[in-house]
């Protein structure tokens, strides 16, 4: 008789929802504010109503856990070159057509969800396995909230610090709790219009804003942000310079913004990839509106993937995709050259983790 492998559903009881009339309840923890009846699921199809209570059916479950780079997440200003134990779980609160990670943020038969793991057993894998930080990434951590909460806690008190990879669809309340347990996070700003989240995504411009704001503003939580340029839908010169002049703006010259290289997939194969050189181009145009860390991915471009000192100039982290070629900052941050402060979080320079990317499996606890 075959095994069977998946792990079941959990009915962890969820947090952030209200009742409303009709016996249903509405969930409060992202901008959907979805309303459901009895054994309704929300948008996102992890969050449930169950006897009138919203629970959370992926709680402990995850679709795989992996060792990646940081700057895989991307992450470039925080301790280059670490090691990140990876995991993600299923669903996703946005819609978007172009999705890199489809065949999990859109599993809706959870059977993707083959390993369990406490928020404990998570902690002690990340240590065991010499990784310096856990990312909750694939799918959008923010869905599965109580999960990454509790594990960003189990995690620190191992001494792991903790990276959020999400779109920043989150209301201000969950968001409070959810970012003041994490080390890092980048945001993934898809465009610069509504009506680009409207048709591609299905959400709106503004509380990803509004979400960016704050988490730089009113958090210690370290911020970078990605652009995935799609041609012809979001890499006109006049919105990366429009977005590139509200991240200088309201977040400052010192937020890392990182584009990267559209391919074709999920719902949207009718597109080319993005050219190297439309990258390379706003890569220019941010810069030139006054941002000091502005870097191109999932393409080879050495002098796209290296931070420069803001004053001086010089190369400081010459990097290849994810590999790091050259490191010449000091621990305390500044440059070794001129003394100037480089915006991140940085730490002693050992061996970087390179571009392997290691599968584990955690043991069932």
């Amino acid at each position: 008789m075959e095994r069977d492998l998946k792990t079941p559903e959990s009915a962890h009881p969820a947090r952030w929802w209200h009742a409303i009339d009709g016996g249903r309840i509405q969930c409060d923890l992202c901008p959907r504010d979805c309303k459901l009846h009895e054994g309704q699921r929300g948008a996102c199809f992890v969050r449930q109503n169950i006897e009138h209570k919203m629970v959370l059916t992926t709680y402990g479950r995850s679709s795989g856990f992996c060792i990646d780079p940081i700057e895989k997440k991307p992450l470039n200003h925080f301790y280059p070159g670490s090691a990140v134990l990876s995991f993600g779980t299923a669903g996703c609160n946005l819609a978007c057509k172009f999705c890199q990670n489809w065949d999990i943020s859109k599993s809706k038969d959870m059977d993707r969800l083959m390993d369990a793991a406490s928020p404990e057993g998570i902690a002690g894998a990340a240590s065991a396995y010499g990784a310096e930080s856990v990312a909750f990434t694939y799918n959008d951590p923010v869905i599965f909230a109580e999960y990454a909460i509790d594990t960003a806690i189990a995690c620190h008190k191992q001494g792991v610090k903790t990276v959020a990879v999400t779109a920043g669809y989150i209301h201000p309340e969950p968001a409070k709790e959810f970012f003041a347990v994490m080390d890092a996070a980048n945001v993934d700003l898809k465009a610069f219009t509504d009506e680009f989240y409207v048709k591609l995504c299905g959400g709106h411009l503004q509380p990803v804003l509004d979400m960016l704001a704050y988490i730089h503003h009113q958090t210690s939580c370290w911020l970078e942000i990605t652009t995935l340029l799609i041609p012809g839908k979001n890499d006109s010169s006049a919105e990366v310079k429009a977005l590139s002049e509200w991240v200088a703006k309201e977040l400052g010259p010192d937020a890392p913004l990182h584009f990267s290289a559209f391919h074709p997939d999920w719902k949207l194969e009718d597109l080319p990839p993005t050219p190297a050189s439309t990258l390379t181009h706003a890569r220019h145009i941010a810069m030139d509106a006054g941002l000091h860390y502005v870097y191109t991915g999932n393409v080879h471009d050495t002098e796209g993937g290296t931070t420069f000192c803001p004053a001086c100039e010089a190369a400081l982290i010459e990097r290849d995709w994810y590999n790091i070629r050259h490191y010449d900052l000091p621990t305390d941050g500044c440059c070794p050259h001129c003394r100037m402060p480089i915006a991140g979080r940085f730490g002693k320079f050992g061996k970087p983790f390179g571009s392997q990317r290691i599968p584990v499996r955690l043991a069932r606890r």
